[in-house]
């Protein structure tokens, strides 16, 4: 089990994510820092946690603005391995995110279907990319022709994130853990990835119980829920 520290990036600064309504988030108040600024954020998470990988949620690219290139590429310095939801929905856009020498996260909000991860796949490889099933309360954000899962297991995705928008910022669990443990259950070759509305090092527990192999985690950190330490 390791910690993931997310990023949720808006209009340049880092924002606290609450229940996926984007228009209610608000720059970040954080024990840890005082900035806003993403590369400052992400250098002291770096810094406080030791994580080997960041996930950096471009909100801005994912309503349909230009990526924040320069961003990944500064945080990237950091000697960290970036995944970053810049809203792909097509193999330019995985391109491009993987040119700045990041792991494209592929989410089911913006991918039409399994067509576009399977060219994703084929055009940065396996090992850059992470198909995130988004749901909210418990439902797929997008309905494909297909089963989600199975498909883009086909597709040769070998990391999966379980994320329910409505819980993020909540602090009530990821209300995931079954569904996870089914996957874990039924593809062990491929890792699953918990987040949204981690309380604390319970639910790291729990999670890694169900065969979560890795969780996505914000607030928790930034409020001093999951203390430095935990993740040693």
């Amino acid at each position: 089990m390791r910690i993931i520290p997310v990023l949720d990036v808006l209009d340049g600064v880092v924002v606290r994510g609450v229940g996926g309504r984007r228009h209610e988030y608000r720059p970040l108040v954080s024990q840890l820092t005082s900035s806003t600024d993403p590369v400052e954020v992400a250098r002291v998470l770096v810094a406080s946690f030791r994580p080997a990988e960041l996930y950096l949620a471009d909100l801005d690219a994912i309503a349909g603005a230009w990526p924040a290139f320069d961003v990944y590429r500064a945080i990237r310095e950091l000697g960290v391995r970036l995944w970053v939801d810049a809203g792909i929905r097509n193999v330019e856009g995985a391109r491009q995110v993987a040119a700045a020498a990041c792991d494209v996260v592929a989410g089911l909000e913006t991918m039409p279907g399994p067509e576009a991860v399977r060219g994703a796949v084929g055009a940065v490889g396996a090992e850059r990319v992470v198909f995130s099933l988004d749901l909210r309360d418990g439902v797929p954000l997008r309905a494909w022709p297909s089963a989600i899962v199975p498909a883009v297991v086909a597709c040769g995705i070998t990391r999966l994130i379980v994320l329910d928008l409505a819980r993020v910022g909540g602090s009530a669990g990821t209300g995931t853990d079954e569904l996870c443990r089914g996957l874990a259950s039924t593809y062990p070759d491929v890792e699953v990835i918990a987040g949204g509305g981690v309380a604390g090092t319970d639910d790291l527990k729990r999670l890694e119980a169900c065969g979560v192999r890795g969780v996505l985690v914000a607030s928790a950190l930034h409020d001093g829920r999951i203390a430095p330490d935990w993740a040693c």
